[in-house]
């Protein structure tokens, strides 16, 4: 599985962070506890793509987080990016940070 930085602030055309093969895992450690509520992922568009086509855009995945120890894990959703949608999509997190912790 590889590992990619997906954090930066030039998001152009060109200017993306390549997985090799066809999985791979992220992991973005904050310096403070969130409540996170969705998960926003952008893939060049169809329109501005020099191929014309988008068969590098992310499908089905997952996203989990991790308690302050980075012991338990808990899902927060699985999700399919569309590539035949607009090229930035946002997917809503099902399990609140609180529920991470047996509070609900």
């Amino acid at each position: 599985t590889a590992v990619a930085l997906c954090l930066q602030p030039d998001v152009s055309p060109g200017h993306c962070w390549p997985f090799p093969g066809s999985q791979g895992q992220v992991v973005i450690k904050l310096p403070a506890q969130i409540q996170p509520t969705a998960l926003t992922m952008q893939h060049i568009f169809k329109a501005v793509s020099p191929s014309g086509n988008i068969s590098s855009a992310p499908r089905d995945f997952s996203v989990s987080g991790v308690d302050a120890e980075g012991e338990e894990e808990t899902l927060l959703g699985t999700f399919m990016y569309d590539v035949e949608k607009e090229g930035m999509q946002t997917f809503s997190l099902k399990v609140q940070v609180g529920e991470m912790h047996g509070r609900k």
